[in-house]
């Protein structure tokens, strides 16, 4: 097995990433953050394989941003989408992500500024975009359940649709209360 790990921009998240693989004896390789499309277009990812921060009751989910565009190459390219999702954070109250999930928008100096140690050892910061420049910098996307092979829970794998979520958790017909 080998994993191609996507640096998260501007955060850097696919150093944590690569850093837990290491410690386990996975073989990996850090890639540019939109290296994926290009990696898969050659034959080179069998599997994509994301974690997510919020999924739908739908199997819509949301995540860092990128993972659309993940998806999308994805589909495109006959290469199986999985997301992870830990059933709390499955939102039963959204049904549709686009509207019902908002896009938190970061700071514009996260995408201007470039935040590293000096030759010294310092910390510096260095300004690769004048402050004049407007930047967008949402944090996540959202990956519509059209696009996601299975959502790989704790419960076993389902289909990301509605119907196979709900079989995770059956409902009391008369009170439409969760049973658990």
């Amino acid at each position: 097995m080998h994993v191609w790990v996507d640096e998260t921009r501007p955060r850097n998240q696919g150093l944590l990433t690569a850093w837990e693989l290491a410690a386990h004896g996975v073989a990996h390789t850090l890639v540019a953050d939109n290296a994926g499309g290009h990696l898969m277009q050659r034959g080179r990812v069998d599997l994509v394989f994301v974690g997510v921060d919020r999924a739908t009751r739908r199997g819509d989910v949301a995540n860092k941003i990128g993972t659309y565009l993940k998806a999308l190459a994805a589909r495109d390219n006959g290469v199986p989408f999985y997301a992870a999702v830990p059933t709390p954070i499955i939102d039963w109250e959204v049904d549709d992500a686009l509207a019902g999930i908002p896009i938190e928008e970061r700071g514009a100096d996260e995408i201007r500024v470039v935040r590293g140690l000096d030759d010294s050892g310092r910390p510096a910061s260095i300004a690769i975009a004048p402050g004049t420049t407007a930047a967008a910098n949402p944090a996540f996307d959202i990956t519509p359940a059209s696009l996601v092979t299975g959502l790989i829970t704790e419960k076993g794998v389902f289909a990301a649709k509605e119907t196979a979520l709900l079989a995770l958790f059956p409902r009391d017909r008369k009170s439409n209360a969760f049973l658990t």
